[in-house]
């Protein structure tokens, strides 16, 4: 049983699925990637819900309370304005 069963989205009152997803958060000046993240995610428009130790442990993630399990180089792109 999942602690999503039987729960509707708020906005669109669609079907609440347990998934892990991947977070992309900007952090300071840098950006960082929080991957394998359970959470809730409605089956018709998509918003994401996080219970409140998924989300105390995505905040130790990105304060550096927690070691980051590798490093990736992202290549940055602009368009002209």
């Amino acid at each position: 049983m999942s602690f999503w069963d039987g729960e509707t989205c708020e906005y669109c009152g669609g079907t609440i699925v347990e998934k892990r997803v991947t977070l992309h958060r900007r952090v300071k000046e840098a950006y960082v990637l929080i991957e394998n993240v359970p959470a809730g995610v409605c089956t018709q428009c998509g918003v994401r819900y996080y219970t409140a130790n998924v989300l105390k442990m995505i905040e130790e993630s990105v304060r550096g309370h927690r070691k980051a399990e590798r490093e990736i180089v992202v290549p940055v792109y602009s368009l002209p304005v």
